[in-house]
C-alpha cells in the first residue's frame, strides 16, 4: 500500500482541512469523470482505493506503533471495492486480545479524526473469537466477512481470521444458502413481492442489485471462487446469459451513481423528485415528445433491466439449490407427460427440442404447474429453453385453436391462476401470445394515481379477484365473497381484469380501445355472443361504477337509475363490482378505505334495487323521501324521543334533505337539534363511525358567513381529508351541512379528546366568522410537487334543472376547498351539494350550486366570471 498522504500533514496546525480538502477534491475529480453512459467500475474501484490511502495514512500516524497487535479490515461493498459517492465506508479493526489498554487511546484518536474529516465509517473493534461469534450468530455479519480486505496493520491477523470462517468451520454452504433464501424472501415480501412500483429501490427491492449480491454471496461461500465469471465453468450460465448479467448490473450501477450524485447522499430510491434529471442525463429527454414520456421511457428501461436481473437470479438461485442442497449427484426424474419431467419438484422439459416438436408446450408447462400443486416451479434449464423458444409463438401460434383452448383453460383453473401468469410475464409469454400486452410490460405511468407498472398492476386486479374466491381471504372483503359465489364464469371476470388497461400508452381513450381489443381475443377463442358482450363491456366501462361512486350524489334516485340503466342487469352489475373493488385496490393500496368501501356497497345495494324493480320502474323521489321519514321517525321514538319534538325539529326541513340523507343520519341530527338550548350558537358535533367508515362533522347554524369556507379549511388546518360534504339549508335559514372526514392516515378518528378538540375549535372559529391561525396539520405529499395538474373548471347542467354542477379537476393542497369557498361568497353562489374526490394528488371535486333565488346558473357570461374566481383564489398562494 502505498499511501498518498504524507505524515507531516498531521504536524500541521490545519491537518484536518488538509484532509477535508483532500476528499472534496477526490469526489468532485471523480464526479467529473462521471458519464451515464459508460460504465463506473473503474471509478467505484478508484473511490475505494482512495478511501485505502487516506485510511492507511491515518493509521499509520495513530497506530504505527501498535501494528502487529492490530488489523484494519475492510468489509462489505467497501471490501468489495465497490463504493459509491455516498457509499458506508465499513471497516472491522481486528485485535490480538482484548485487553487494549495500550492503544484504546490511540484508537479511538484514530476514529475521531475519521469522523472529523467527515468519512464517518461505520466501524467495529473485534477479537478475533468477538468476530467469529458474531458471524455464528448472525448471517449478515458473516455475509460480509466474506469479502474482507486488508488495508493496513497486521497480516497474520487477517490472514487467522480468514482461515476461521471457511465453510467446514462456521455457516456450511447449503446453511448460508438457507439463510439468504430466508432473507431475500423476507426483503421481497417488504416491497410488496414487485419492483415494479413509482419509486423503487434500486439496492433492495426485487431484481435489484441485492439480487445479484445474493448469487455471488451464495456461489461464492460454496465454490470460493474470486469472480462470477466462474458461473461459466462451473455450467450454471452460458456466455450470452453471463454478458446479460453484467449489463444489467452495469446498468443499475449507473443509475445508481448518477442518485448519489444528484441526491448529494446516499440515497437508493428513485424518487420522483430526481426521475425527470436522471431520465435526461441516461438520453431520454428530447424536445418532441410529450410531458412525462421521458420519464416514463426511462422508467421502462430501468424496469426492463431489473425483469432481466430478476429471472437471473431466479434461475441461479434454483440451481444452487440443487447443487448444495440436494447434491452433486444428477436426481432421479419423475415422468409428468410425454414432453416434461419432475426433478426436484421442478417441471422440466424431457429434451432441448421439445419446444421445437411441440410449441403449445410453451403454454403447457404453465397449465401442468396449476394441475400439479406438489409443483414448486419450472426448472431453469427449461426457463432457459422457454426463452429461447418465444419466437416460435407467431400469427400462426396465437391463430391455433388448441392454443386458444391452452390459454383459456389457464384462466378456468381454481388454483395458480396469479402464480402462473407472473411466471408467464416474467418469461416473455404473456407478452409474446398477446402482443398488445408486450406494449404495457414496463411501462410506468407518470403520477401519484397508478404506484406499479401497467402489467404489475393489471397483475394484481387478477390477485385481488383471486382473493375474493377463496375462503381464506374471506376477512379481508366478506361482501367481495358473497358477491364472487354469483359470477358465473370467473374466467371473464379475470381476463377483463387482463384486458382493462392493456391499450395504455396508446393514443386515444384506453377502455374503448380496449374493448375493441376484447372482442377481437373473444373472437379468436370462440366465445359465445354473451361472453363477448359482457367482457368488451366490463372493459369499456371499467371506471364507471368508481366514478359515479365517487363524483356524483348517490343519494340521488336518479342518479341510480341513470346508472342502473347503463348497467342494464344484475350480472353485470356483479361482475362490474368486483373488477372495480380489485382495480382500486390494486392501482394504490392507500388510496382503498373504508369510505370507498361503504360508497361502493351502497351504490351497488341502491343500483340492486332499482334493478329488481325493473328500469321502467324506478323509485321515485315521493316514495324514497316517505321510506326515509319513517324509518328515521321509527327509529327516534325507539330512542324514546316524543312524536311531537320530532315533527318540530323537521318543521323547516325540506323534502331535499330526507332525500340526500339516511334514516341513520336523520335520526342523529335530530336528536342534537332537539336537545340544543343555544339557537343562535353554532352547534357542531362529530360521529367517529358512520355506516360509511368515516367520521361524520355535523354543522347547525344560522346560515349567515363564509360557513363552507371556515369549515373546510379548519378541517384542513386539524390534518382531516374531507370525503363528501353535503350542504343545505333549512326554510327557516339555518345551514345544516355535514362533512363525511378521515385522519390524513386514511384511519376513522378513534380518540375522544381528539374528537373533542376539533368540535371546539370548528365551533369557535365559526363564532369568530374566521379561521383562527394556528400550525396545520395537513402534511402535503413530497410527492404532490412533481404532478402539477392544470386547473380545469367545467359547468354542466342538472337534467333536473335544480342546480348548475361546477367540475374543478386540480393539483390537491392545503386549503384548497376553503378558497373554493371563498370564490362562491365572492360570487354570491349558493353550494347545495359537494363531492370531493382526492386521487393521488388530483382533486376532482363537483359542486352543486344555485344563485340566491335557488335557481341553476346557465347565463355563460356569469359562468365565466365565476370560473376566473376560483382560478383566482386557487393562485393566491396565501
Amino acid at each position: 500500500m502505498n499511501a498518498i498522504i504524507k505524515p507531516s500533514l498531521f504536524l500541521e496546525q490545519d491537518r484536518l482541512q488538509s484532509f477535508k480538502q483532500l476528499l472534496k477534491q477526490k469526489d468532485a475529480e471523480l464526479r467529473q469523470k462521471f458519464d451515464p453512459q459508460s460504465s463506473v467500475s473503474d471509478l467505484l474501484r478508484e473511490k475505494s482505493d482512495f478511501i485505502d490511502d487516506i485510511l492507511s495514512s491515518c493509521w499509520q500516524y495513530f497506530l504505527k506503533d501498535h501494528a502487529p497487535r492490530l488489523g484494519l479490515i475492510a468489509v462489505g461493498g467497501y471490501g468489495r471495492r465497490e463504493l459509491f459517492p455516498y457509499s458506508d465506508v465499513d471497516i472491522l479493526v481486528l485485535l490480538d486480545s482484548d485487553d487494549t489498554s495500550n492503544y484504546q487511546e490511540a484508537l479511538a484518536h484514530f476514529f475521531t479524526f475519521l469522523w472529523d474529516i467527515g468519512l464517518k465509517p461505520g466501524q467495529s473493534v473485534r477479537t478475533i473469537e468477538e468476530t467469529i461469534q458474531a458471524a455464528e450468530g448472525d448471517q449478515t455479519i458473516m455475509t460480509s466477512l466474506m469479502e474482507i480486505r486488508l488495508i493496513d496493520g497486521s497480516e497474520f491477523l487477517f490472514e487467522t481470521l480468514k482461515s476461521r470462517i471457511t465453510p467446514d468451520k462456521i455457516w456450511p454452504s447449503d446453511q448460508f444458502f438457507a439463510a439468504k433464501m430466508q432473507e431475500q424472501r423476507q426483503r421481497y415480501a417488504k416491497y410488496h413481492d414487485t419492483a415494479y412500483n413509482l419509486e423503487p429501490n434500486i439496492k433492495e427491492g426485487p431484481g435489484g442489485l441485492r439480487d445479484r449480491q445474493v448469487i455471488a454471496w451464495v456461489f461464492k461461500r460454496h465454490y470460493n471462487s474470486s469472480t462470477l465469471k466462474e458461473l461459466i465453468k462451473y455450467g450454471f450460465l452460458p456466455e450470452s446469459e453471463y454478458a446479460e448479467l453484467v449489463a444489467a448490473v452495469e446498468v443499475l450501477w449507473r443509475i445508481r451513481y448518477a442518485l448519489h450524485l444528484l441526491t448529494n447522499r446516499c440515497e437508493d430510491r428513485l424518487i420522483f423528485d430526481y426521475q425527470r434529471e436522471l431520465a435526461a442525463q441516461f438520453g431520454f429527454g428530447t424536445e418532441n415528445q410529450q410531458y412525462n414520456q421521458d420519464v416514463e421511457r426511462f422508467m421502462q428501461f430501468y424496469f426492463k433491466t431489473v425483469l432481466g436481473l430478476e429471472r437471473l437470479n431466479e434461475m441461479l438461485l434454483q440451481l444452487f439449490n440443487e447443487r448444495f442442497i440436494a447434491g452433486e449427484s444428477s436426481p432421479k426424474p419423475v415422468p409428468i407427460n410425454d414432453n416434461f419431467v419432475s426433478i426436484n419438484g421442478y417441471l422440466e422439459a424431457t429434451d432441448e427440442s421439445v419446444f421445437e416438436r411441440h410449441p403449445l408446450a410453451l403454454l403447457e408447462v404453465f397449465l401442468i404447474l396449476q394441475q400439479n400443486s406438489g409443483l414448486k416451479g419450472i426448472r431453469a434449464t427449461t426457463i432457459r429453453l422457454i426463452r429461447k423458444n418465444l419466437h416460435r409463438i407467431d400469427d400462426e401460434f396465437r391463430k391455433n385453436k388448441s392454443a386458444n383452448l391452452l390459454f383459456i383453460e389457464i384462466f378456468r383453473q381454481p388454483r395458480g391462476l396469479t402464480t402462473q401468469l407472473r411466471r408467464m410475464n416474467r418469461y416473455g409469454i404473456l407478452g409474446a401470445y398477446l402482443p398488445c400486452f408486450a406494449n404495457i410490460v414496463a411501462r410506468m405511468q407518470y403520477d401519484l394515481f397508478h404506484i406499479y407498472t401497467v402489467d404489475e398492476h393489471t397483475l394484481f386486479v387478477i390477485r385481488n379477484l383471486r382473493r375474493f374466491a377463496l375462503e381464506i381471504h374471506r376477512n379481508e372483503l366478506p361482501f367481495c365473497n358473497d358477491i364472487f359465489l354469483l359470477i358465473p364464469k370467473p374466467e371473464i371476470l379475470y381476463l377483463s381484469a387482463l384486458f382493462h388497461d392493456i391499450a395504455k400508452g396508446r393514443n386515444g381513450d384506453h377502455s374503448t380501445i380496449g374493448a375493441e381489443i376484447a372482442r377481437d381475443f373473444c373472437s379468436q377463442h370462440d366465445f359465445s355472443s354473451h361472453d363477448t358482450k359482457l367482457l368488451a363491456w366490463l372493459v369499456r366501462h371499467h371506471l364507471i361504477m368508481s366514478m359515479t361512486a365517487q363524483r356524483k350524489d348517490i343519494s340521488d334516485p336518479d342518479v341510480i337509475h341513470d346508472f342502473a340503466r347503463k348497467v342494464g342487469s344484475t350480472e353485470y352489475l356483479n361482475y362490474l363490482y368486483l373488477l372495480t373493488v380489485a382495480d382500486i385496490r390494486a392501482t394504490n393500496p392507500e388510496l382503498w378505505n373504508s369510505w370507498k368501501d361503504a360508497l361502493l356497497k351502497e351504490l351497488y345495494s341502491a343500483t340492486h334495487t332499482a334493478l329488481r324493480h325493473g328500469l321502467p320502474n324506478p323509485v321515485g323521489l315521493e316514495e324514497r323521501i316517505q321510506e326515509t321519514r319513517k324509518e328515521a321517525k321509527d327509529e327516534l321514538i325507539k330512542l324514546g324521543l316524543p312524536e311531537p319534538v320530532i315533527e318540530q325539529a323537521w318543521q323547516h326541513a325540506s323534502e331535499d334533505y330526507f332525500l340526500r340523507y339516511s334514516a341513520d343520519e336523520i335520526a342523529w341530527h335530530t336528536i342534537a337539534i332537539a336537545s340544543s338550548t343555544e339557537k343562535d350558537l353554532p352547534l357542531v358535533l362529530l360521529r367517529p363511525q358512520t355506516l360509511r367508515g368515516s367520521a361524520e362533522v355535523f354543522v347547525y347554524t344560522q346560515n349567515k358567513g363564509p360557513i363552507f369556507s371556515i369549515s373546510t379549511a379548519t378541517l384542513d388546518q386539524l390534518g382531516l381529508t374531507i370525503l363528501d360534504a353535503r350542504i343545505m339549508t333549512t326554510l327557516d335559514n339555518y345551514a345544516l351541512n355535514s362533512f363525511q372526514v378521515l385522519e390524513q392516515s386514511g384511519e376513522s378518528i378513534n380518540d375522544l379528546l381528539r374528537e373533542i378538540h376539533i368540535c371546539s375549535v370548528l365551533r369557535n372559529n365559526l363564532q369568530l366568522g374566521k379561521v383562527k391561525e394556528h400550525k396545520n396539520l395537513h402534511r402535503e405529499s413530497r410527492q404532490a410537487k412533481h404532478f402539477p395538474i392544470p386547473t380545469s373548471v367545467q359547468f354542466h347542467a342538472d337534467p333536473l334543472h335544480r342546480h348548475t354542477i361546477i367540475e374543478l379537476v386540480t393539483t390537491d393542497h392545503a386549503g384548497l376547498l376553503s378558497k373554493i369557498g371563498r370564490a362562491f361568497v365572492k360570487q354570491n353562489i349558493h353550494l347545495q351539494n359537494a363531492k370531493i374526490t382526492t386521487i393521488g394528488g388530483r382533486a376532482e371535486d363537483m359542486f352543486y350550486v344555485t344563485d340566491q333565488q335557488l335557481r341553476p346558473i346557465s347565463d355563460k357570461s356569469r359562468q365565466e366570471k365565476i370560473k376566473e374566481e376560483i382560478i383566482r383564489v386557487l393562485e393566491d398562494k396565501r
